[in-house]
């Protein structure tokens, strides 16, 4: 068995493509249980965010796995894999992990320290226990990246980058028209990136308004933020009313039309700030072309990233914040993933010792049946004794392939005792070959991998 990550995000993939793959609760639903009735998949996470569609899965064949993963996501994008290819990334085994952790822990983020994405992954492991698709394997990495961007952010000065992807929005708001303190502000979707959008207004001194297509959910939001909830009808009059509108619904089609702007814009003498955080977009893209409106939205963040690579967007992250957050991730992982391949030898030392208590069992039962006149007490110290040796002769070996295990390569040598003592265990399929291989500490864009499965 064998753990890939294939996905795709911002790192890769342009704005309109991931609101292709964009995922809401019921498509996710849907997904799982698609992967899990591919051939290859046996456990599945998805995590669906903003900025990100990326697939956790234990597969049986390396290749296969990436061909049924990503014929899932090419179908729920409407497209072929083939158009996909060049944006979807692969990570494999302790490199999959790694990135995981490295997703939980904000570092892979558009906003570098952002927390929102950790939670999002709390949920994606929730609803993948509710639907029953991840198991014994996915199970521990899965609570190990929990872990490992909890202690990140509660051990690093990583979150100086700001909240969410929804401060660094508003900065760029407070770049345009200034101080929000006391400004009408318009959010638009009252679930959790609304609920984050309107808190940190409400946080920066604005007065907040919420309206959402469940009236009762708005108005919950609204009361807890001392701001106002309006029924979804009434948005042309309070748009016309607001300095700034936050959007960021489920929808998957638009919520913002030009029209409904154009005409709050009508006898305005101030500018008004768009901002759309939601996947797919909310506003119509020609709003941003309307006289006196500024949008801003995740391409335009994309963008500015794009603009400079490796840079955090929100630009107060120290380096030595990122390098203390990068070492807690390379700790956490490197234990795992001794871990795990201690548990991956254990089979085997459980077998040489089951095989050598069979033959000492044997050969006094042999021994009894040859000298059947020795007495109780020489029986039995003969037996203690034969016992001692076989103990000491497996202790060395036994306990060295255990600690061996967790360097790389280390499980060959549980596949060494087994040739040698002729264990008979099944040893987990080989996914790779010499002839083609997959370098396990660096990711690959889909188009990347070669053609034949060597598994």
């Amino acid at each position: 068995m064998s753990l890939l990550a294939v996905g795709i995000s911002h790192q890769t993939a342009p704005v309109t493509l991931l609101e292709q793959v964009a995922m809401s609760g019921d498509d996710t639903v849907k997904t799982l249980h698609e992967l899990l009735d591919s051939e290859h998949v046996s456990e599945a996470l998805v995590l669906a965010t903003c900025n990100r569609v990326e697939i956790f899965a234990e597969v049986d064949r390396f290749h296969g796995g990436v061909t049924d993963v990503s014929r899932v996501l090419a179908r729920h994008a409407g497209t072929g894999v083939e158009d996909l290819s060049p944006y979807v990334t692969v990570h494999y085994e302790d490199q999959a992990i790694g990135h995981l952790c490295t997703v939980a822990a904000g570092l892979d983020s558009m906003v570098v320290g952002e927390t929102q994405v950790l939670g999002q992954l709390r949920a994606a492991y929730a609803l993948a226990q509710a639907e029953g698709t991840i198991g014994r394997e996915l199970h521990p990495i899965t609570q190990r990246a929990l872990r490992v961007g909890k202690r990140v952010h509660s051990e690093t000065g990583i979150d100086r980058a700001g909240a969410s992807l929804v401060s660094v929005a508003l900065d760029r708001v407070t770049d345009r028209i200034g101080d929000l303190a006391g400004r009408p502000v318009l959010v638009v979707g009252a679930g959790s990136m609304g609920a984050l959008a309107a808190t940190t207004l409400a946080r920066r001194g604005a007065a907040v308004t919420v309206t959402s297509r469940t009236p009762g959910t708005a108005t919950r939001l609204a009361e807890s933020l001392g701001g106002r909830a309006v029924d979804l009808e009434q948005l042309g009059v309070e748009l016309a009313a607001a300095d700034v509108l936050v959007t960021c619904t489920g929808a998957t089609g638009t919520v913002i039309g030009t029209d409904v702007v154009t005409a709050a814009m009508v006898g305005r003498d101030r500018p008004l700030v768009v901002v759309d955080l939601a996947l797919p977009r909310d506003v119509d893209a020609a709003v941003g072309t309307l006289p006196g409106v500024h949008v801003v939205d995740l391409a335009m963040l994309q963008g500015e990233r794009a603009a400079h690579p490796g840079e955090p967007v929100a630009g107060s992250v120290a380096a030595d914040d990122i390098a203390a957050a990068h070492a807690l991730v390379e700790l956490e992982t490197s234990l795992l993933r001794a871990e795990r391949q201690a548990a991956a030898v254990a089979p085997t030392v459980s077998a040489l010792r089951s095989q050598a208590a069979v033959v000492v069992d044997a050969e006094l039962l042999r021994l009894s049946t040859r000298l059947p006149d020795l007495d109780a007490r020489a029986r039995s110290e003969i037996a203690r004794t034969v016992r001692r040796v076989v103990d000491k002769l497996l202790h060395e070996p036994t306990v060295r392939v255990k600690e061996l295990a967790s360097a790389p390569g280390g499980t060959d040598y549980a596949d060494a005792l087994r040739a040698l003592f002729g264990l008979g265990l099944d040893a987990d399929t080989t996914v790779l070959s010499d002839a083609v291989t997959v370098d396990a500490t660096a990711s690959t864009t889909l188009d990347q991998l070669p053609d034949r499965d060597a598994s």
